[in-house]
């Protein structure tokens, strides 16, 4: 007996239905998720944009302070990197089971450096500089930056002085970028990473010596709750890729 095209349909779309086709059907793409302090925001984002024009691969990059983003992550993360390694440290120390330690990475370095305002006024060249009776410093004492100053100085009187020159201190770069642009009056210098400089117009940098410098890294690293492991390594693998460097150098890592 015919069967007739409207029965033919409705039997063809059952067995699109079943149970065994369900499960043979490719998932469908999902977005990866990286959380991670502001510092390094710039460059990863980027460094998301080339990689999902490159495999077609969706990446969200949410940044800033950690307590902004880490209930969400600890819901959908794939990956969290840091400003610095002791930032991915303390997170994985607060929060275990979060971070997946045998996935970390450390990608590039970042090189301290001085902003001073426009055409350097004040004449700064070395920390000694800095130390001068009424140079007004701001300081970010956390966020990558937690006793980076006192690193740089090495010595008891340098580091003496330069914590008496010291206006305010902030526990974010956040906070220090909005301090730093709004108040301008305020403070005559900034001891940071060089990879601000670009996204802060019109403020001067001063390279210190070489003695003068230190250099902290920037790691990343799979959450233990991800269920997308193979497309995170290769984001990963991505942002230690000649294209991925190339990235990161232009926005002021080595």
């Amino acid at each position: 007996m015919k069967t007739s095209p409207l029965t033919r349909l409705r039997r063809f779309a059952l067995l699109l239905m079943s149970p065994a086709l369900l499960a043979a059907a490719p998932a469908a793409a999902q977005t990866l998720h990286v959380y991670g302090p502001g510092g390094p925001a710039t460059a990863m984002k980027e460094c998301a944009a080339a990689f999902t024009k490159q495999t077609g691969l969706d990446v969200a990059v949410t940044a800033g302070p950690e307590p902004k983003w880490l209930a969400q992550a600890q819901q959908d993360a794939d990956l969290v990197y840091g400003g610095a390694e002791y930032m991915l440290t303390q997170t994985a120390l607060a929060h275990p089971g979060f971070i997946d330690e045998a996935s970390r990475t450390s990608l590039y370095a970042r090189e301290s450096a001085v902003l001073v305002r426009p055409g350097n006024p004040l004449h700064i060249k070395r920390l000694e500089d800095l130390a001068r009776p009424g140079v007004r410093l701001l300081d970010v004492n956390g966020a990558g930056q937690m006793g980076m100053t006192e690193d740089m100085a090495r010595t008891p009187a340098l580091i003496s002085n330069l914590q008496h020159n010291t206006k305010t201190s902030v526990k974010t770069s956040a906070e220090a970028v909005a301090l730093w642009q709004q108040k301008p009056q305020d403070y005559d210098a900034w001891i940071t990473y060089a990879s601000w400089q670009p996204r802060l117009p019109g403020s001067a940098l001063v390279r210190l010596p070489r003695d003068q410098r230190v250099s902290r890294g920037t790691p990343i690293a799979l959450t233990q709750r991800t269920t997308q492991a193979a497309a995170a390594r290769q984001f990963v693998a991505f942002l230690q890729s000649a294209d991925g460097h190339a990235i990161f150098r232009r926005n002021g890592w080595e």
